[in-house]
C-alpha cells in the first residue's frame, strides 16, 4: 500500500529518484541537486564507526611498474618512463558484509589501490567486476539497503535483493557476473581487478581519450563453488585475509598485469555503447587491453588498524594527465568518498600515515579540525599570500570536456546505438561452457526461489529472459522445481 509521494528529509515530494541532474543529457552531474547529495550524505553517516560498504578487508604494500611507453596518451608523472617504480597501497574487501563477517561470500570484492606519486597519491577505487549493478549514484543508497539488513527482521532478505534487482534491470550484467563461477573467488590473489568506470587521460599536448583498467591476476584465477565457501566461511572466517598475509611471509608476492584499454575522445559520441555507464564493458575486440605495468605486493601492515582500517581511497584524487569522465556513478563517487572518510576516520584522515603522500609533500591551506596535528607551525592560511606561501599552478589536472547540451535537469543516460539492460549479460552467458551455464543458473535459482512472493520472481527472471531466451527457460524451470 502506498504512503504517498516520495519526499526529501526537508517533506518536499520528489520528482525523479531515478536519474540525478545533470549539464545537459549526458553531461556531469550538477551540485544544484540537492537530493542528490542528501541522500549521499545521509547515507554515509548511516553507520559508525566501520565503512558502510567495503567494511571487511585486507591490505597490502607493493610496488607498480611501467612495462610501456604510454606517454602519447597521458603527462602522469608516474606513467612516464618504461622502468619507473611506484610504492603502492593496496585494499582488498567485500561489499556488503560488516567488519566481523566471513571472507568467503558471494559478493563483489573491493580493489583499490593508492600510488604514492611525486605529484600527490593517485586512487584507483575499483572493483573485481568490470561493471556493476547500477549506473547513476542517485540509486546507490537504496541499492545498498537492500543488501544490508532488513529494518524489521534485521536480517538480509532475499525479497528486498530480488525486488530491487528485478525492478532495476541495468543490474542484469553484474548480477550475471555475481552469480557465475567467478562470483566467490578462492582468495585475493587469484582474482582479477578492474577500474571499471571509464576515466580520463590527457598527454602534454592536451589531446584527451577515454581509458578502462585492467588487472590481470598473474597467480592464475581460481574460485569457490557455493559449498566450497559455505564450508569455508564457517571453518576460517578470515580466509582472504590470511591468505593474502602468509603469501607475503612466505616471500610468495602477489602480483597483477595492469593494462588499459584506450578510446580516443572523438570516438565517444557515436560509440555503439555509451562508454560512460557502469553497467556496460568495452569489447576488447572494439579496444584491446595494451599492457602498461606491473603491480606487485611485497609488505603487510604492521598495524591493521592504523594502516588497513583507516586507510582512505577516494576516486576525486587525481594527479596532472588523469581524471574523471562523465560516467554519472563516478560523478557521484567524487563526493561520496570523501565526505565519508571526513565523516569516518575524521576531517584530518589525510595526515595518516597510510593516507599521506609519500613522495611529496601536502601543501594546503586547510587548517585545526579534530586531531589537527600543527604541521603548518604560524605560516599564513590563505593564499594568494605575500609571504612565501604556495600558490596554484594555473593548469588544470585534466582536460575540460564539453557539457553534453545546455539544458538542465534530472537526465537519464543517453543511449547509443547497441545500448540496452540485456544485450550484455546475454553476451557474457553465451560465452560460458555449458559447465559454466548450470553453475549459475544452480546458483541464481537457489537465491530467487527464496523470495516470498511469486510476483518477484517472475520479474526477476523476466529480465534473466531477456538476456537471453534459454538463460530465461532453464532459470524458471529450476526456481519452479526449487520453491515446488
Amino acid at each position: 500500500m502506498t504512503q504517498g509521494p516520495l519526499t526529501t528529509e526537508a517533506g518536499a515530494p520528489v520528482a525523479d529518484n531515478q536519474n540525478s541532474e545533470t549539464a545537459g543529457v549526458g553531461g556531469p552531474v550538477l551540485v544544484q541537486d540537492q537530493l542528490l547529495l542528501e541522500k549521499l550524505a545521509h547515507f554515509n553517516r548511516e553507520r559508525i564507526p566501520e565503512r558502510v560498504v567495503h567494511a571487511r578487508g585486507a591490505g597490502a604494500y607493493g610496488t607498480f611498474t611501467v612495462t610501456a611507453d604510454v606517454t602519447p596518451y597521458t603527462r602522469a608523472a608516474f606513467l612516464s618512463e618504461v622502468g619507473k617504480e611506484t610504492e603502492v597501497f593496496q585494499r582488498f574487501s567485500t561489499v556488503a558484509g560488516n567488519l566481523g563477517a566471513a571472507d568467503a561470500v558471494r559478493d563483489p570484492r573491493g580493489f583499490a589501490v593508492k600510488f604514492y606519486t611525486e605529484e600527490g597519491n593517485y586512487d584507483l577505487v575499483g572493483n573485481n567486476t568490470p561493471v556493476f549493478f547500477i549506473r547513476d549514484a542517485i540509486k546507490f543508497p537504496d541499492f545498498i539497503h537492500t543488501q544490508k539488513r532488513d529494518p524489521y527482521t534485521g536480517s538480509q532478505e532475499a525479497d528486498n535483493v530480488w525486488d530491487f534487482w528485478g525492478l532495476s534491470p541495468e543490474a542484469t550484467h553484474q548480477v550475471t557476473w555475481l552469480f557465475g563461477d567467478r562470483g566467490i573467488p578462492a582468495s585475493y590473489r587469484h582474482m582479477d581487478g578492474f577500474g571499471s568506470h571509464t576515466f580520463q587521460w590527457n598527454n602534454e599536448a592536451g589531446e584527451v581519450f577515454w581509458v578502462k583498467y585492467h588487472f590481470k591476476t598473474d597467480q592464475g584465477i581460481k574460485n569457490l563453488t557455493a559449498g566450497e565457501a559455505a564450508v569455508l566461511a564457517g571453518t576460517d572466517p578470515d580466509s582472504h585475509q590470511r591468505d593474502l598475509r602468509e603469501s607475503i611471509e612466505r616471500g610468495e608476492f602477489p602480483s597483477w598485469t595492469v593494462g588499459v584499454q584506450i578510446m580516443p575522445a572523438a570516438d565517444a559520441a557515436s560509440y555503439r555503447f555509451n562508454p560512460f555507464d557502469l553497467t556496460k564493458v568495452w569489447p576488447h575486440a572494439d579496444y584491446p587491453v595494451i599492457e602498461i605495468g606491473k603491480l606487485e605486493l611485497n609488505r603487510n601492515p604492521e598495524n591493521v588498524f592504523a594502516e588497513v582500517e583507516q586507510s582512505i581511497f577516494s576516486p576525486s584524487h587525481f594527479v596532472p594527465g588523469i581524471g574523471p569522465s562523465p560516467d554519472k556513478m563516478l560523478q557521484g563517487r567524487l563526493f561520496a568518498y570523501g565526505d565519508a572518510h571526513r565523516y569516518r576516520v575524521g576531517i584530518n584522515a589525510d595526515h595518516l600515515p597510510v593516507n599521506r603522500p609519500h613522495a611529496t609533500e601536502a601543501r594546503t591551506h586547510s587548517r585545526d579540525g579534530f586531531l589537527y596535528d600543527g604541521r603548518h607551525g604560524g605560516a599564513k592560511n590563505y593564499e594568494p599570500n605575500s609571504f612565501g606561501g604556495p600558490a596554484q599552478t594555473g593548469r588544470a589536472l585534466w582536460q575540460p570536456y564539453d557539457g553534453f547540451g545546455a539544458g538542465t535537469g534530472d537526465h537519464p543516460t543517453p543511449r547509443h546505438a547497441e545500448d540496452d539492460d540485456f544485450v550484455q549479460a546475454g553476451n557474457l552467458y553465451r560465452l560460458m561452457s555449458e559447465q559454466e551455464k548450470e553453475r549459475l543458473i544452480a546458483n541464481l535459482a537457489g537465491s530467487i526461489s527464496q523470495v516470498s512472493r511469486e510476483d518477484i520472481a517472475e520479474r526477476a527472471i523476466a529480465n534473466f529472459a531477456a538476456a537471453d531466451a534459454d538463460f530465461g527457460k532453464r532459470l524458471e524451470s529450476a526456481v519452479r522445481a526449487l520453491r515446488d
